[in-house]
């Protein structure tokens, strides 16, 4: 289950990157909507759903995530990496009357999804890390006389 949230939010990701690219440019055909959605959403999302997982799977490699002791600092960052792009990109999509505000000249939609990736990493790690324990070997004491 936490693969396909991964992989699911890792296509939003690349969709709504692609999409908030080429939504400010002059070509008309980009900017054609369904029900408020763009259509190029709507197909890169499909198309990215696809390449997800190997997405997934080639940052693990350059972060040699398998070759590490301690796997879950580094777990930890990419899920939150994970859910802070996530926001990030719906609002550059979905929510642009979001944008102009700022905190001191940094802009809120910048500011606020920090805070919920962190809790939401914290949620999404109590529910669905598996940290692997060591085998404990039964000891059997001697009865003594």
């Amino acid at each position: 289950m936490s693969k396909v949230i991964q992989n699911s939010l890792i296509a939003f990701i690349m969709a709504t990157s692609v999409t908030a690219l080429f939504y400010q440019s002059n070509i008309n055909f980009v900017k054609v909507e369904i029900f408020h959605i763009p259509v190029l959403f709507i197909v890169i999302l499909l198309l990215s759903l696809f390449i997800a997982e190997d997405v997934r799977d080639s940052f693990k490699k350059v972060l040699w995530f398998e070759k590490r002791e301690d796997k879950r600092p580094i777990w930890q960052v990419g899920i939150g990496m994970i859910f802070y792009f996530t926001q990030i990109g719906f609002v550059e999509v979905f929510a642009r009357g979001l944008m102009p505000y700022d905190l001191g000249g940094m802009p809120m939609y910048v500011i606020i999804p920090f805070l919920n990736a962190f809790l939401l990493t914290v949620i999404f790690e109590e529910v669905f890390y598996e940290e692997k324990r060591e085998v404990v070997k039964n000891f059997r004491f001697k009865k003594l006389k």
